[in-house]
């Protein structure tokens, strides 16, 4: 098994304890002085603990590829896949859209995969940077390309809400790999597909 493949493992089962996480919820808003002992807040430790375990929780999927049979050599670019993840220093969401391409070799995937790839890893702690990068490897890795291009456009509530607190503002990270990093012109075509 390889290394990614050990990755891509542990990203989608990871193990949930809901009255563990609802306990320490309790506590956690108790020692900031949020009191759970009215009707309307008696089940949020609850709730809070079933909304991170959502938000961290990938759903398996079977990576489905196929011989490509008619030698397409053209972009293949899936646009606006919602991107849910929480930044792994607050522990805050951080939300918006990835843009996935590839220029194809031997192989296709089934479109959906690349959306189900995205969830995968954005359903952890994580840092946009490496989200990136992760999803790019995974393509690169399954499907061995002529080319990889991924684009993350994502709003940072670690940004909006504390902090500086600049509402609005999104932050923009990029992968390219193969023909899509060497060939200025590829690159381009990538970067304008997904614009």
């Amino acid at each position: 098994m390889t290394q990614l493949s050990e990755l891509e493992r542990e990203f989608a089962s990871p193990t949930v304890d809901l009255d563990a996480a609802a306990r320490a919820a309790r506590e956690f808003l108790t020692a900031l002085g949020v009191s759970c002992d009215n009707e309307s807040m008696e089940r949020t430790p609850r709730r809070m603990a079933e909304a991170y375990a959502a938000m961290l929780t990938s759903r398996p999927f079977e990576v489905t590829t196929f011989p490509n049979d008619e030698a397409y050599d053209e972009l293949v670019v899936v646009r606006s896949i919602p991107v849910q993840s929480v930044c792994e220093h607050h522990f805050l969401p951080f939300t918006g859209v990835a843009h996935v391409g590839y220029l194809p070799g031997g192989r296709i995937v089934g479109l959906s995969k690349l959306a189900r790839v995205v969830e995968l890893f954005a359903r952890r702690p994580q840092v946009q940077e490496r989200l990136t990068q992760q999803i790019a490897d995974w393509v690169d890795h399954n499907l061995a390309p002529k080319g990889v291009g991924v684009v993350i456009e994502a709003e940072h509530a670690c940004m909006t809400l504390r902090g500086v607190q600049v509402a609005g503002t999104t932050t923009s990270t990029s992968a390219l790999r193969g023909v899509l990093r060497e060939n200025p012109a590829s690159r381009a075509e990538f970067l304008a597909a997904v614009r």
